[in-house]
């Protein structure tokens, strides 16, 4: 539920609670998202790239002990796809389901489930919205390729969604800046 407030939100959005929160909040928070897709566009991004950015995801993942399923893909081609020790095959499920919501929009799919709730309800209520083949919960995130567009979605699965949405923003940040020209 949401609730006005002009005030500016002293804790940031959380998509996970049930619990009343301030508009403002989710406001700030969608905006978040929408600068980090707007930060994160690559000069390029190949197969090799998919590897690469696969593997950072795993370096960090493995270090921290996450049990996630990683995937990164164009479309239906998948690039790369990994299920980390303690990730289940429903991770994989929310993999598959997350990247379809992320091709059809070309957003985060963390942004599209909060765009949904600015209404005060959840995208997930309205009838149109296939839950079998879509979830508008954080964890997959487009790769733009500058004067190209949305090429990629790089999506996580494991943790509450935020977390998700952050370890892929984390990783594509250091992916990134370690292969700028």
């Amino acid at each position: 539920m949401l609730h006005e407030k002009n005030l500016a939100p002293e804790t940031e959005f959380d998509p996970d609670s049930q619990d009343e929160q301030p508009v403002a909040a989710l406001q700030s928070l969608i905006q978040r998202l929408e600068n980090e897709v707007d930060a994160l566009h690559l000069n390029s991004f190949s197969q090799a790239d998919a590897l690469a950015l696969g593997l950072l995801l795993v370096d960090l993942a493995t270090q921290r002990n996450l049990p996630i399923a990683i995937d990164i893909r164009r479309n239906s081609h998948i690039l790369f796809h990994v299920s980390l020790p303690g990730a289940t095959p429903d991770n994989d499920i929310w993999v598959q389901r997350k990247s379809s919501t992320t091709e059809r929009y070309a957003e985060a799919s963390l942004l599209v489930g909060l765009k949904g709730r600015l209404g005060g309800g959840r995208l997930e209520d309205n009838g149109w919205f296939d839950q079998t083949r879509f979830a508008s919960h954080g964890g997959a995130f487009p790769i733009y390729v500058n004067d190209t567009g949305h090429v990629a979605t790089a999506t996580v699965s494991g943790l509450p969604q935020k977390a998700d949405h952050d370890l892929v923003v984390e990783v594509l940040t250091l992916f990134r800046d370690r292969n700028k020209v």
